[in-house]
């Protein structure tokens, strides 16, 4: 199943890297009374200083450069489904001169506009094969607990694991899996390619009924498609129980994470609250394991072989735990390094046999749950400063919008779907270098001062 060879390709890199810890903290000649409370200067997925850098919203080159870098990132991002974390994060530290913990921050806040107005485009489009809403509630709903989960786990590791760790799996992870999206893609060109022939051998050489040779015949599908207006195809892809879960389920999150930030850290009711998270995360997960889990056994009964949803998987209790381990795997790594779940969740859904148009739609939802949950908390945390924060969002916002219509306008004209599978690969390519650039710069930095280069308390860290 390719599913597996994916995740074990992520569990792979994550021990190499890990592993070599043990190497580079010996290589590294620190000082043995360095203390990690007094020097640490980066934390969370990239490192930044502990001092905030907030610099004007001026009118000036960088302001150019930031607004273009950040339309086509944004553009990009959520066409294929992966935010684009990973190029705001180097743009607004580089560029302008933010710090790294308010340049994360930063790049929530234009996640989640592009999200928001990506979602909002997505929702008045109808599925491009089926009778059905663009967006894949069923995953999202899957996959939505254990990501959010999972990046909770990864950020709590993140100001543990050392910095040039984190560098280390952010190019092994991102070159991966940007790769083996990018062969993904190669694969569905030469499908659509094939395809194409196809059709228009069909369309030029028909035979009627008669058994008489017709050239050059137009024929219509025998049930044509309804077309809907945008209110009903609004109303269509509108599933208010399940986006009612997902609420909740974002409500509960925010509620422990504004919570535990009032509660001394590794205090018991920090862990309490820490704990809870997990029956919370579980509980969503198991509704939607068993609902699809006996949707499966009633088909398989009738003998009916249609897929439950967008994914060609069988929904075994073997493939529900794959994918939970999945989720939660692509959570921890987001977490760590920063950039959400979009880099492991839109390649995984294009492993499960979802469709490009419906794996960026989905995956962009389920992004925008996760960004807006880390906004609200590092608006009520004071991470960021709200002119820049509000610009980038409606650029952003823009950018997402005219993102999604002019890929969905060159898929209609070109038909093929696979563009969207290019630009993730693209977008997670370009993550790699920029983030891996930077982070090995700073990582040789910390050897030459001879600072400390192993794991941190948890604790004493935070």
């Amino acid at each position: 199943m390719a599913t597996r060879g994916f995740v074990l390709y992520l569990l792979s890199g994550f021990s190499v890297a890990i592993l070599s810890v043990l190497f580079i903290s010996d290589f590294s000649g620190y000082n043995p009374d360095y203390s990690p409370n007094s020097a640490l200067l980066h934390s969370s997925s990239y490192g930044s200083s502990t001092d905030a850098v907030w610099p004007e919203l001026e009118c000036n080159w960088r302001l150019v450069v930031v607004t273009l870098i950040g339309f086509l990132g944004s553009a990009c991002g959520t066409v294929g489904g992966v935010g684009g974390g990973g190029i705001f994060v180097p743009m607004l530290t580089l560029i302008v001169g933010f710090d790294t913990k308010s340049a994360a921050a930063l790049s929530k806040c234009m996640i989640m506009g592009a999200s928001v107005s990506s979602v909002w485009y997505n929702i008045r489009v109808p599925h491009p094969t089926k009778e059905v809403p663009i967006l894949d509630y069923d995953l999202a709903l899957l996959f939505q607990p254990m990501l959010m989960l999972g990046i909770t786990i990864g950020v709590a590791l993140s100001v543990v694991f050392p910095y040039w760790l984190i560098t280390v799996l952010i190019i092994i992870l991102f070159m991966g899996t940007s790769s083996r999206s990018f062969f993904k893609g190669l694969e569905m060109w030469k499908e659509e390619t094939i395809l194409k022939k196809e059709m228009v051998n069909r369309q030029e050489t028909v035979v009627n009924s008669r058994g008489e040779l017709l050239i050059d015949t137009q024929y219509e599908p025998l049930i044509p498609r309804e077309e809907k207006s945008p209110m009903q195809l609004l109303c269509f892809n509108l599933r208010w129980k399940m986006i009612s879960v997902l609420l909740l389920l974002w409500v509960a999150f925010l509620a422990l994470q504004i919570i535990k930030n009032d509660v001394e850290v590794c205090s018991a009711w920090y862990w309490v609250l820490f704990c809870l998270q997990f029956p919370i995360a579980l509980g969503v997960f198991g509704y939607e394991s068993v609902k699809l889990y006996k949707e499966q056994k009633k088909r398989m009964s009738t003998g009916n072989t249609e897929c439950i949803c967008e994914a060609s998987i069988e929904w075994t209790a073997v493939h529900i735990a794959f994918c939970s381990l999945c989720g939660i795997l692509g959570g921890t790594v987001g977490g760590l390094l920063g950039s959400g779940g979009g880099f492991i969740l839109g390649p995984l859904l294009l492993e499960i046999g979802v469709i490009p148009q419906v794996a960026s739609a989905t995956a962009t939802f389920v992004m925008m749950f996760s960004s807006s949950l880390s906004v609200v908390e590092f608006y009520l945390l004071k991470r960021f400063p709200i002119p820049y924060a509000v610009y980038l969002t409606l650029v952003s916002v823009c950018a997402g919008f005219w993102g999604q219509f002019l890929i969905r306008k060159m898929i209609t004209i070109l038909k093929r779907a696979s563009l969207i599978v290019f630009i993730l690969s693209g977008v997670i390519f370009a993550s790699a270098i920029t983030m891996g650039v930077v982070g090995i710069e700073t990582s040789l930095e910390m050897i030459r001062n001879h600072e400390f280069m192993g794991f941190l308390g948890f604790c004493s860290s935070q």
